[in-house]
C-alpha cells in the first residue's frame, strides 16, 4: 500500500454540508452507498482517511454524516486515481535545479542532484545535504519543500557529525 498524506485539493464534487460528528473507524461511502475507505486519524479540519490502496487528509467539508456512515463526492477509484495523480505531480517536481523551500515556505536552497533515492540540496551558503527522497515534498508549483528553516539546514551543516551531508 502506498501511503499518501496529501490533502486532495480537487474536490468539486465534494457534498455541502459539513460533519457533525465523525471518528476514527467511521466507513466512508459514495453517493451509491459503495466502500471508499475508512477514517483512520482526525487531524484539525482534515479527516485521514485510507482506501485499499492509500491514505490521503481530506477536508471534513467535503464529507455529510448519514446512517453512522461518511458519505463522500468520489468513489474509491476516483480518489485513488486523484491521489496517484497528485503524488505523480509532487514527485515530478523534485529534479536538479529545483528550488527548495523550507517550512515557513522560505527559499534555502536548490536541488544539486537526486539519485539512489537521495536529493541533494545545496544551501544558499554553499553547502550541501542528502535527504532520502521520502524527506522532500514536490509542489504544484515545481518547487520543493523540506521539512526545515533555513537556519535548522545550516545547524546540520556546521555542527553535526551525524548530518546528512551532501557529497
Amino acid at each position: 500500500m502506498v501511503r499518501n498524506n496529501f490533502v486532495v485539493g480537487l474536490l468539486g464534487l465534494a457534498l455541502a454540508m459539513p460533519v457533525a460528528a465523525q471518528s476514527v473507524g467511521m466507513q466512508v461511502v459514495d453517493s451509491a452507498g459503495a466502500p471508499v475507505g475508512t477514517v483512520t486519524a482526525i487531524q484539525g479540519d482534515n479527516l485521514q482517511v485510507k482506501t485499499s490502496k492509500h491514505e490521503a487528509l481530506l477536508p471534513k467539508s467535503s464529507f455529510r454524516a448519514e446512517g453512522g456512515k461518511l458519505l463522500f463526492g468520489m468513489t474509491q477509484a476516483q480518489l485513488d486515481a486523484q491521489i496517484e495523480a497528485t503524488a505523480a505531480s509532487a514527485n515530478a517536481a523534485v529534479v536538479a535545479g529545483a528550488t527548495v523551500k523550507g517550512i515557513g515556505g522560505t527559499t534555502v536552497g536548490t536541488i544539486d542532484s537526486v539519485a539512489d533515492d537521495k536529493v541533494v540540496i545545496a544551501l544558499k551558503s554553499g553547502q550541501k545535504l542528502a535527504f532520502p527522497t521520502s524527506g522532500v515534498r514536490g509542489n504544484a508549483d515545481g518547487s520543493v519543500t523540506v521539512g526545515y528553516s533555513s537556519a535548522q539546514l545550516e545547524t546540520l551543516v556546521k555542527g553535526s557529525a551525524t548530518a546528512p551531508q551532501g557529497q
